[in-house]
């Protein structure tokens, strides 16, 4: 299946749209580990809108070719091995990072103020003129899987119980089955 359907333009307030919007812009983890090979960068960082922790990778990455062009090659291989060992950390921390971005990303865009009920919409219970304790009284009379006090059955028209309608319908099929095959 293509990724045309990525393109399409709902233009709604609804569970569709918010869903192309994150398929849009979540970070995805192979990516984020392969701008990590080019740590010296902080593309990776960047991806992920950790600007500052970007710029300092740059800003070491700087450091460090001045320190190897200027100071003796002993104090730049330790700063060399510190930067690397900082690298292999971030590396490390790189999937909590990312998880935790996706995961700021759906709530900031699942509850964002911008996008209001549709017009019209006053809410499930409308009845605004009626206090909660009529609700609740209506309520109150309703159980699960039954009808909100139902009138009691006429006698005529009683309720059978299983066992009742499973011996009527046993001997309805024998009646049946006698009115097929009568015995000679």
């Amino acid at each position: 299946m293509t990724d045309a359907w990525k393109q399409w333009d709902l233009s709604g307030a609804g569970l569709q749209t918010l869903n192309l919007e994150l398929t849009r812009r979540l970070r995805r983890p192979q990516v984020a580990f392969g701008l990590w090979l080019a740590f010296p960068l902080g593309l990776h960082a960047f991806y992920l809108r950790e600007r500052g922790r970007g710029g300092g990778y740059l800003a070491a990455s700087a450091s460090l070719v001045m320190l190897g062009l200027f100071t003796p090659p002993i104090v730049a291989a330790v700063s060399g091995g510190v930067y690397l060992m900082a690298a292999l950390a971030d590396l490390w921390t790189l999937s909590a990072r990312l998880t935790a971005y996706n995961k700021d990303l759906r709530v900031r865009l699942t509850l964002r103020k911008d996008r209001g009920p549709p017009p019209g919409f006053r809410g499930r219970y409308t009845d605004q003129d009626t206090d909660i304790g009529d609700y609740i009284a209506i309520k109150d009379q309703e159980r699960a899987g039954h009808n909100p006090r139902s009138p009691t059955p006429e006698p005529d028209k009683a309720v059978t119980s299983f066992q009742e309608q499973e011996a009527r319908l046993r001997a309805h099929m024998a009646r049946h089955k006698a009115l097929k095959n009568p015995r000679s």
